[in-house]
């Protein structure tokens, strides 16, 4: 198995991108043979999305449509393709994911999407280009804000899961919410972290 994380952390060796790689440890300890890849967003050269729809009004038979800016997003593509599950990681930042997976959400959703789909009456919805299937965990985390005071606070992980969902057919099958680290340490959530990435493959 083939194992894309990607950490929008700002900050390498932090807790964040800590829980990545005990989520890669519970992985190898359920799958010692998967591949794993990570990548640091912040080390990477991506550009902001131009808005020039290019990519969405592709008609390209391929599972990714070309856009227009050259820069990593090229290589991160090829990445993805090969993937066969996800980890994001990211802090919140007044609630959402930082600038740089942001950012790089923006660049992935109509790479890799095309606009056939149809939510309640809305026609043009993105829906993935490929039909391989792949699954997804989502770790987020909070310096200041307790678990138990989430939902004022993480909409990051709605986002993440939306955007993989429509644009690369993935299905989380779990997430987690590392807060007020803080105070309690980033130890504290080392098991579920693990326990998360056994349930990835």
């Amino acid at each position: 198995m083939n194992v894309l994380a990607i950490v929008g952390s700002p900050r390498k060796g932090k807790a964040t991108d800590t829980l990545v790689d005990k989520a890669i440890e519970g992985i190898w300890t359920k799958r010692p043979a998967s591949k794993v890849k990570k990548l640091h967003l912040v080390e990477r050269d991506i550009n902001y999305c131009r808005n020039c729809l290019t990519c969405r009004d592709s008609q390209t038979d391929a599972p990714v449509a070309r856009c227009i800016i050259r820069d990593d997003m090229d290589d991160i593509n090829n990445d993805i393709l090969d993937a066969d599950a996800l980890i994001f990681g990211t802090p919140v930042h007044m609630g959402y994911a930082t600038a740089v997976m942001m950012t790089f959400l923006e660049r992935i959703c109509w790479t890799f999407a095309k606009p056939e789909k149809q939510v309640l009456t809305i026609k043009g919805c993105p829906g993935p280009r490929s039909d391989k299937a792949r699954k997804a965990i989502i770790i987020v985390t909070s310096g200041i804000v307790p678990p138990h005071l989430r939902i004022f606070c993480d909409w990051a992980t709605g986002q993440i899961r939306g955007v993989v969902k429509d644009s690369l057919n993935a299905k989380v099958v779990g997430d987690l919410y590392a807060g007020d680290i803080e105070r309690r340490g980033v130890e504290h959530y080392f098991e579920k972290a693990g326990k998360l990435g056994q349930r990835l493959v």
